[in-house]
């Protein structure tokens, strides 16, 4: 048995494939083939998958299933035909007994429809002749308030026509509150949201000796240079954008930075400060938030 399995475990790994591989294949599970590797067939579920399992595995690595079963048919356990047979004989007694309490409900509920059904013409029969009764009677009570009811007089219409109709004002919607404000911090990267607005004005002024900077643009992933440079004390940009902004500064604390008249916190340091500013409807999708 052991010969039979290192047989089909050195075919297997000529064809370079993992028990995992024959497992996705064969679709038997990894602990019988490794049992059928080790001449283990006590641990397959009977004698009958021994053979089944052993044809399977061959076909699979590309031997002659035929073959190798009669090389190794001294080594393979057979199985008894009632093993096989009584299987079938159990499912069409199951079968009959299962068919016979599927009769007996649907008899069941045929017979519950048929009593609902004449209960229902029943319901239907005498409800239409008491709405004829009843309608017989509206009839003569409508006409004889018809013959007292007096026509309205025309003046009472007129005093209806000549009343004004209300116009009725619609309520402004209200403007909502443009905002700037600081949503996340990662490292030296601050990210801030515009709110109430899809345009956005970007300051940068220097207050210090000099500051090198650099601005881009990133739409769909992708980042565009705007301008970079090095500017010195007094020196000013603005930029206007409907994008979101990215913005490097290269000794933060020489720089004055507004946004839609909002100041930014730059620190207190000489060090490099970056800023991601974004709409607050693009926040979820921002490309820099992923890649900052």
């Amino acid at each position: 048995m052991l010969e039979l399995g290192q047989t089909l475990k050195q075919a297997r790994l000529d064809k370079g494939l993992t028990l995992e591989d024959l497992h996705e294949t064969t679709k038997i599970r990894k602990r019988y083939l490794e049992a059928i590797e080790e001449g283990n067939f006590k641990l397959l579920p009977g004698n009958f998958y021994v053979r089944a399992f052993i044809k399977s595995y061959a076909e699979a690595v590309g031997l002659d299933p035929n073959e190798v079963l009669g090389l190794y048919k001294n080594v393979i356990p057979n199985f008894p035909a009632q093993e096989i047979s009584s299987e079938p004989l159990r499912r069409k007694r199951q079968n009959t007994k299962v068919s016979l309490k599927g009769s007996s409900w649907i008899t069941g509920l045929l017979l519950w429809a048929f009593f609902i059904l004449i209960i229902v013409i029943l319901y239907v029969v005498i409800s239409n002749n008491y709405n004829g009764g009843n309608k017989f009677q509206t009839d003569k009570d409508i006409t004889k308030i018809t013959d007292k009811t007096p026509l309205p007089s025309l003046a009472a219409s007129a005093d209806v026509a000549d009343t004004p109709t209300p116009t009725i004002t619609p309520t402004p919607t209200p403007t909502p509150d443009v905002m700037v404000k600081l949503v996340d911090t990662k490292g030296t990267l601050d990210y801030y949201q515009v709110i109430g607005t899809s345009t956005m004005t970007v300051d940068l002024e220097i207050v210090g000796d000099q500051c090198w900077f650099s601005l881009e643009t990133i739409e769909t992933g992708s980042r565009k240079l705007v301008e970079q440079g090095t500017l010195s004390k007094g020196e000013k940009r603005t930029w206007d954008s409907v994008k979101t902004v990215y913005i490097k500064l290269g000794r933060a604390n020489a720089a004055k930075v507004t946004v839609n008249g909002t100041d930014i916190p730059v620190g207190p340091n000489p060090s490099t400060k970056k800023f991601q500013i974004e709409f607050a409807e693009a926040t979820a999708g921002s490309p820099l938030a992923k890649n900052p």
